[in-house]
């Protein structure tokens, strides 16, 4: 076994069935890969859902289990014993891989020994049209990532989408799994464990890539997109942030403050650009959640 893709789901069944259907397709050799579907305790018809998919292709790796603690981390240290590949591949269960996405993501792994983990490029799906108020500085908030067509490495604290990641197998045996006191939990919307994860392998000196040509589209709901979803958003990044960097000291703690401040320096200068080129609501949204992200870094009681 090559490589193991997971997914791993919470009452999702609006989007499960495209999300499977997109990897059953895929133009890799099936006996080289499995798909690990990973159910979170969902109430809806995830199960159901599942034994129609094994049951229409029977000739792919398929697996089902079920993570009872709650938790996206759990969900994924979940997959991650289960799986049988040496590339350990995630997508989420609204994200729609490319033909050539499997083979993509397994020619990157092989034709670059040195790299330890990346993430591919990731389309925006809109349920409806993009906003007037999106900018690319915040296209991450809906999980897009397009940094062109040529591999990268990710520097200055920049790191995948985890939409659309992969790893080593080497990656966790050697530091560790995802942190289960971040990431989400059932509807929450707290994050932070793939900046965790990330850091992790960077500070030890590992490589991490951009890998263009391993393509999803991700689903980008008409409610994530409104003005209290963003809110409730920025404000978990926050107090994620905060979460990890007080769970490794105060000096880590404190630059994170400093970092954020920065941000704020960057930020006023994008308002500024946008502002003087007439794009105002862009430019009003940037403030916005910078605000709200450092309401919860600051202020939020951890």
């Amino acid at each position: 076994m090559k490589l193991s893709v997971i997914v791993s789901t919470y009452n999702r069944e609006q989007y499960l069935p495209s999300a499977l259907e997109s990897l059953a397709k895929q133009n890799f050799d099936k006996q080289y890969f499995e798909i690990l579907l990973v159910n979170n305790n969902s109430t809806d018809s995830t199960e159901f859902i599942c034994t129609e998919f094994a049951k229409k292709y029977p000739e792919i790796n398929f697996r089902y289990v079920i993570e009872y603690n709650q938790g996206l981390s759990y969900a994924r240290n979940r997959g991650i014993e289960e799986a049988k590949g040496e590339i350990i591949v995630f997508i989420d269960d609204d994200a729609f891989a490319f033909a050539n996405y499997i083979t993509e993501m397994n020619r990157f792994f092989v034709e670059n020994k040195q790299i330890i983990a990346g993430g591919g490029r990731i389309y925006p799906y809109w349920e409806r049209k993009q906003p007037v108020w999106m900018s690319k500085y915040l296209m991450p908030l809906v999980s897009v990532i397009d940094l062109g067509d040529e591999v990268q490495l990710f520097k200055n604290r920049n790191f995948p989408i985890g939409a659309n990641m992969a790893f080593r197998r080497t990656a966790f045996e050697k530091y560790g799994n995802f942190n289960v006191n971040l990431g989400r939990v059932g509807k929450g919307m707290q994050g932070g464990e793939e900046k965790d994860i990330f850091y992790r392998l960077q500070n030890a000196g590992e490589q991490v890539a951009y890998i263009p040509n391993a393509k999803v589209h991700h689903l980008v709901p008409e409610k994530r997109l409104t003005f209290d979803f963003i809110k409730k958003q920025a404000i978990d990044i926050g107090k994620s942030e905060k979460i990890r960097a007080k769970s490794i000291g105060f000096f880590e703690l404190l630059m994170s403050f400093v970092r954020e401040l920065a941000k704020w320096g960057a930020s006023l200068l994008i308002y500024l650009v946008y502002f003087y080129t007439l794009k105002v609501e862009k430019a009003k949204m940037i403030i916005r959640f910078r605000f709200w992200v450092s309401q919860g870094l600051f202020f939020s009681k951890i």
